[in-house]
């Protein structure tokens, strides 16, 4: 599966490398590349979602859901881990690289912590 991903201005742009090296087919963006530094997270989501792109954070607000809401997006992977240096970056989507299935990624809300991962989907209808 060929996924697109934008890392968020809190992720070290180094971490953009290590990605594409783990997952040579996803699309791989970070926002100093696309024009997006300083930018708003308003601006920022706008963008992922022209672009098809799961987000990736530190940013709380991405996982706000009343802004949002599951499904109503690409997907959000919000990381929860301290300190947010590129090594600890990086483990944690290992962690979850590991954990989950590419496809539990689209359009919804994952939460990695530093003891799990959550990940909340869209209610399916019908």
């Amino acid at each position: 599966m060929s996924l697109a991903v934008l890392l968020d201005q809190n992720v070290p742009p180094q971490v953009v490398a290590w990605l594409r090296s783990r997952r040579p087919a996803w699309l791989v963006w970070h926002v100093n590349e696309v024009g997006l530094k300083g930018a708003t997270d308003d601006t920022i989501f706008r963008w992922a979602q022209a672009k098809g792109a799961i987000v990736i954070t530190f940013d709380e607000d991405f996982a706000d859901t009343r802004m949002y809401p599951v499904g109503s997006h690409a997907g959000v992977i919000r990381l929860r881990v301290w300190p947010t240096t590129i090594e600890q970056t990086e483990a944690a989507l290992e962690r979850l690289l590991e954990f989950a299935e590419e496809g539990d990624f689209v359009a919804s809300l994952v939460i990695v912590d530093d003891q799990r991962i959550r990940i909340r989907r869209a209610a399916r209808h019908g």
